[in-house]
């Protein structure tokens, strides 16, 4: 089964840094696009990062600059790497993949950027 596990949440100060993990299992990374969304409080979950299967990265603009996807094939890893973190950055990050059509989420780490 497909399984995605985040790791790398805390908090922050405005302008620090912060480094997320999704550790992926249960179908063949190297084949698929892997993405990064986000979830403030009282707000929809949006998108945040995509990096295909070639290592291709693109990116929602409020983060162009400041936030870097990567993966590593040979661990079946993705890496979303914010630097100069804003309050607006605060929500839940979510690590996501579409196999087959069908999409799946990890559990979700918590990212608070506050002074």
């Amino acid at each position: 089964q497909v399984q995605l596990v985040e790791s790398g949440g805390g908090s922050v100060q405005p302008g620090g840094s912060l480094t997320l993990s999704c550790a992926a299992s249960g179908f063949r990374f190297s084949l698929w696009g892997m993405g990064w969304y986000r979830q403030a409080p009282g707000k929809e979950r949006e998108w945040v990062a995509v990096i295909d299967s070639r290592s291709r990265p693109t990116y929602i603009d409020s983060v162009k600059g400041r936030f870097t996807i990567s993966r590593d094939n040979a661990k079946n890893t993705v890496t979303l790497q914010m630097n100069s973190l804003k309050p607006e950055d605060t929500a839940v990050y979510y690590c996501n993949v579409a196999v087959d059509l069908e999409m799946y989420w990890g559990q979700g780490t918590q990212v608070t950027v506050s002074s």
